[in-house]
């Protein structure tokens, strides 16, 4: 006869027909504890996995390597082919292993030549552009002074008027801030 066993929602223990207790959420989940332990554990929100005794704990910290049957797989090595790319079929490619060492470094050299030249011509554009770029600030800062110039020349102009001069105040007669 076979006996149909349950998990433990908590603790992993097997649980046999009539043990065990059934708790069923407001949401209709059902969780099948093996004793009171594990339901006292599980309300009181404890994580199985910070438990020894566990089958979760068990699990992460490798101490239940018996029971599982671990197999190594063999790597299956990839036997190498030639076959063609995008933008280059299968004959192009063999013609460029097949040329002479020299005469590929003298298209990488040319190549590279052409790429400096554009790089400095950017260059030359990019410093014609920046210091055009320092000129308006440099003119919008010259610009700035001297409208705080006159600005502070007409302020003197207008104090002078007949205006009381802004100056340091007298101490300050009166209580001394005591509790309020």
């Amino acid at each position: 006869m076979v006996l149909k066993t349950e998990l433990c929602r908590f603790s992993g223990q097997k649980i046999y027909p009539g043990k065990g207790i059934r708790f069923i959420r407001a949401d209709s989940q059902v969780f099948l504890f093996a004793n009171s332990k594990c339901k006292r554990y599980f309300h009181n929100r404890l994580k199985p996995a910070k438990l020894t005794w566990t089958a979760m704990y068990r699990k992460q910290h490798k101490k239940d390597i018996h029971a599982e049957a671990v197999k190594k797989r063999r790597r299956t090595t990839k036997k190498p082919y030639s076959r063609s790319i995008v933008g280059a079929s299968l004959e192009v490619i063999q013609k460029k292993r097949a040329e002479k060492p020299e005469v590929r470094d003298a298209a990488r050299e040319a190549a590279l030549r052409s790429d400096f030249s554009t790089h400095l011509e950017l260059h030359n554009d990019l410093e014609h552009f920046f210091s055009e770029i320092k000129e308006r600030i440099k003119k919008t800062k010259d610009e700035k002074k001297a409208k705080k110039a006159e600005v502070a020349k007409s302020q003197k102009s207008q104090q002078g008027k007949g205006a009381a001069p802004k100056g340091a105040k007298g101490p300050k007669l009166g209580g001394g801030g005591g509790k309020r």
